[in-house]
Formats: C-alpha cells, structure tokens, sequence
C-alpha cells in the first residue's frame, strides 16, 4: 500500500464532501446557475480522482511499480489543476472580474493530467505480477 496516496485520499475525499455541502447548502444561492454548475463539475471529477488516488494507493501493495506512482501523483495533479481551475473560475465569475477568465483555460491540462493518470494505472497493473489475484488462486486474496 503506498500510504501517502491513501492518505491523501482520505484528505481529499473529507474536503471533497465539505466542498459538496457548501455548494449545496450555500453557494447555491449565491452563485449564477452557470457557476454552480461548474462547481458542480469541479466536486464531481474531485472525487472521481479520490477514489482513483484511493485505489492506486492500494493497487501500489499489489504491483509496486513507477507506473503506479505516476498515476497517484497525475490523480493529484489532475485534482488541483482541473478542479482547483474551476473553483478559481468559480470565484472569479462571481466577483464578475473578466480580466482573469483565462484560468479556465488551464482545465483542460488537469483533464489531461487525469486522462494520462488512468493510463498509467492500466499500464502499471498489466506489468506486475498479481501474485494470485486474477488467476483463480486464492493466495493472493
């Protein structure tokens, strides 16, 4: 288990839901619905990411590799610049300051980093020995 990422995870993830109740219960009436739609998106992909950072943390036990690290450190990296760039578009469509509509631009480069973070993982997992886990053995559970 690469304990780091599990225990970001678990970090993330409690940011993740006190994010998700201030939008619901808060921001919601103080936001355009444009707005909170993509604070909707940014919470959602967050903890898409969580449980991703979660299970390459524990996949890290089973086939420890580079590739694994990799997709953990893409997960973050996906986490603070796509959802982290929303929440930042976020607060500037609310303080109606046009002058920095450009950080949505980044967006795309966390998705990316998302993207490339499931690739890893894909490739991490295919080159490693499972020791049992997959092939009908139950040593490995």
């Amino acid at each position: 288990m690469h304990k780091t990422f599990v225990s970001t995870a678990a970090w993330l993830g409690a940011v993740t839901v006190a994010l998700g109740a201030f939008g619901a219960h808060a921001l919601k009436s103080i936001v355009t619905p444009d707005a909170f739609t993509i604070f909707e998106t940014a919470v959602r992909y967050q903890f898409y990411h969580v449980f991703a950072l979660l299970a390459a943390g524990i996949l890290y036990h089973y086939c420890p590799n580079k590739f694994i690290v990799l997709a953990g450190r893409l997960f973050i990296t996906g986490i603070l610049v796509f959802s982290g760039s929303l929440y930042a578009l976020v607060y500037i469509k609310n303080a109606e300051n046009l002058g920095l509509y450009w950080v949505g631009a980044i967006t795309p480069l966390g998705g990316l980093g998302f993207i490339a973070g499931w690739v890893c993982l894909a490739i991490g997992v295919s080159q490693s020995s499972w020791g049992g886990i997959g092939t009908g053995s139950k040593e490995g559970l």
